[in-house]
């Protein structure tokens, strides 16, 4: 689930990134709850 979620989030971030440079900062948030949604994905699994 949190991988698919980090997959999710990655792609928004991507696309927001490229397209839409008007709220960067909310588009780095994106990409920070990714990064945790991976971790916490790898640390739950193990």
């Amino acid at each position: 689930m949190f991988l698919a979620l980090f997959v999710i989030l990655l792609i928004l971030w991507l696309g927001g990134f490229f397209a839409f440079h008007v709220a960067g900062a909310l588009i780095h948030l994106l990409l920070l709850f990714a990064v945790i949604a991976l971790i916490v994905h790898f640390v739950k699994r193990a």
